[in-house]
């Protein structure tokens, strides 16, 4: 029970003494490499492709998961806008008098009372897009709104209006803001 493999192959006749010691020498030689500290090991191209791949799914996920992010930001802000406008607007079940704005470059209209109308000149309502469709809140609502998205205000008050230039010969000639095109 004792004998071991080797001494159990020499008795048989199979192996020498000298066959033996050159495995044990060879054995021995192995064990010493592997536990050597400083050896370099050895780097296997499938755990270098593994890990490269997987590099590249992470940094795909990450990607991903932000632009998730951005694109849930990007509906919350909307839906928090839809609902101050919703919540706020002013219902003005279209008056005799027409006000007319510019919404990129398109000259729109609204049918409002002469009452709005004077509230919109003062400065006291704005108007709002939501959608297609154009709705007056007031101002502190729609400086909320701006803060959101500024696009989602056409016309805010004084602080829209646009400022003449220095060198524009009209200077001296104001609107005047009650004028009806």
């Amino acid at each position: 029970m004792g004998n071991s493999l080797f001494e159990q192959l020499k008795k048989t006749g199979l192996v020498d003494d000298k066959k033996a010691k050159q495995a044990k020498h060879s054995q021995y030689k192995n064990k010493k490499q592997k536990s050597k500290k400083g050896a370099p090991t050895q780097v296997d191209e499938a755990t270098l492709l593994a890990q490269k791949t997987h590099a590249e799914k992470v940094e795909r996920d990450r990607q991903l998961n932000q632009a998730k992010k951005t694109e849930a930001g990007h509906k919350a802000i909307t839906a928090q806008i839809k609902q101050l406008i919703e919540t706020n607007r002013i219902e003005d079940g279209g008056g005799d008098v027409v006000y007319n704005f510019t919404d990129a470059n398109v000259v729109k209209h609204l049918y409002i009372s002469e009452q709005t109308h004077t509230h919109l000149i003062a400065g006291r309502l704005a108007i709002a897009k939501l959608g297609d469709t154009y709705e007056l809140v007031p101002v502190p609502v729609a400086e909320k709104i701006k803060q959101r998205d500024e696009q989602c205000i056409i016309l805010c008050g004084p602080s829209t209006r646009v400022e003449s230039s220095r060198e524009d010969p009209y200077a001296d000639y104001k609107i005047p803001d009650d004028l009806m095109w």
